[in-house]
């Protein structure tokens, strides 16, 4: 394992009121992080501001003693990757780590995926945080220690960030509880979540009752267009819906000198993903965002023989309603007209459908108040446009309120390489915000209703 990068703060927290403040009525003092009597408005105001930045800098600073362990994690996940639905000794190695720090822990039933509870289950709601586990089918070209040893594997969503991020805030919680360092009951949920990346983990978590007694749910997404130290958040409507799309082209194969004796699926083939392609975005309202994508051929065995069938998979992306229903169908009917223009058979099938995230405004609120009292408010983005990218985070939204930010993890002096390529990597020190960002946001969602501000 090679040595961590310098972990720390990529700008100065907002400086802490500590100093004795005279108001008109009495000195209000602070000791130890806990304020003294307070007779004014204006002084209960600024009393329960001088707490919440006491806890939260205790919080914080328990992240900042496992920030090493976080990115030690996050290097051992991404040199052993594993693909979604063998997630298995990721499971283990997880579970592992929080067994020795003392955290209550079960695996789901088939061994893949972690759930870990709170010591303190007596608080009125119970706030969960998602972190999936799962790897991609791509090579890991990086000239790294830490590159993947998996052969044709490699953390390239930053799934293994992800993970160590839930994994450090996890830790800041039962720590900070222990200590009695929380300013009140907090109850939490850490969902380490397998199969991201085929839509299915979410809906086993959901299946397998993980959600119980949960009243809301966060996650975050490392962003490799932002750098460490920057985040993003966006309410309602985060990223795309997305439909898996299959369609399998039937002609008749000969003998490849005499195409006109066969009805050949590979040129009809090609002759519909062009037309998808050109067709489908232009019969939708150009102020609409609408992705086809085919990502998958198959067909045909050798040089001299033209094929029997083609396969073809990819995927339509919208942002739902009429827009989502009109690219379909117009797939269908290209699908229809190729067919009959090149004698085939073409069968559409529309797999599962992947919602949209709708971020929940009053969560979206919270988190972006806690990140401005760790970053500042310069380094706390508006999100412009929903992202076309899919996340099954979407599927715990049916369910309970949730939200997710981007997370900024562009290093600032290295080109910044996009999810799901080959060369994605990210700037370590980007670790320790998530953790606190989350650690923080799940005690401010714990708050009593009788002390929230209206």
């Amino acid at each position: 394992m090679g040595e961590a990068p310098p972990l720390g703060w990529l700008q100065p927290r907002p400086a802490l009121l500590t100093e004795p403040r005279q108001s008109a009525t009495i000195w209000l003092r602070v000791d130890n992080g806990r304020s003294l009597v307070s007779r004014s408005p204006e002084d209960a105001l600024l009393t329960a501001q001088l707490e919440t930045a006491a806890w939260r800098e205790r919080l914080w600073d328990v992240v900042d003693r496992c920030a090493g362990e976080m990115v030690t994690l996050r290097r051992q996940l991404h040199t052993h990757p594993e693909l979604s639905g063998e997630e298995v000794e990721t499971t283990r190695r997880l579970c592992e780590l929080l067994e020795g720090h003392g955290v209550r822990v079960r695996s789901l039933q088939d061994g893949r995926g972690l759930v870990a509870d709170s010591a303190d289950q007596t608080a009125p709601r119970r706030v969960a945080l998602r972190g999936d586990i799962d790897a991609l089918p791509i090579q890991d070209q990086k000239q790294v220690e830490y590159r993947s040893r998996a052969e044709g594997v490699m953390h390239a969503c930053g799934h293994d960030a992800h993970a160590a991020c839930v994994y450090g805030a996890a830790l800041a919680l039962d720590t900070a509880a222990a200590a009695g360092e929380l300013p009140w009951p907090v109850s939490w949920r850490a969902l380490f979540q397998p199969a991201e990346e085929t839509a299915t983990g979410a809906k086993q978590m959901i299946a397998e009752g993980e959600l119980a007694a949960v009243a809301s749910i966060l996650s975050l997404h490392v962003d490799p267009s932002r750098p460490a130290g920057v985040i993003g958040v966006r309410a309602e409507t985060f990223t795309a819906h997305c439909d898996d799309l299959r369609i399998k082209i039937e002609g008749v194969g000969g003998h490849a000198a005499r195409p006109h004796e066969c009805r050949d699926p590979i040129a009809a083939s090609a002759l519909l993903i062009n037309s998808l392609y050109q067709i489908v975005p232009r019969s939708i309202d150009s102020q609409d965002s609408c992705v086809l994508a085919i990502t998958k051929m198959r067909g045909g065995h050798t040089t001299n023989v033209i094929p029997s069938h083609v396969e073809l998979a990819g995927m339509v992306r919208s942002l739902g309603g009429d827009v989502r229903s009109q690219a379909l169908a117009q797939v269908a009917h290209l699908a229809d007209g190729i067919a009959g223009l090149t004698g085939t058979k073409i069968h559409v099938e529309f797999g599962a459908h992947l919602p949209g995230v709708e971020n929940d405004p009053r969560l979206t609120d919270l988190v972006a108040s806690v990140a401005r009292s760790l970053l500042g408010a310069d380094r706390v983005e508006q999100i412009g446009r929903p992202s076309m990218g899919g996340e099954d985070f979407a599927y715990y939204l049916d369910h309970v309120p949730g939200m997710m930010f981007r997370l900024g993890a562009a290093r600032s002096a290295a080109p910044a390489f996009g999810l799901h390529t080959p060369l994605f990597d990210i700037d370590e020190r980007c670790l320790p915000i998530g953790a606190k960002i989350l650690a923080a946001a799940v005690v401010e969602e714990s708050k009593p209703d009788a002390a929230r501000r209206p």
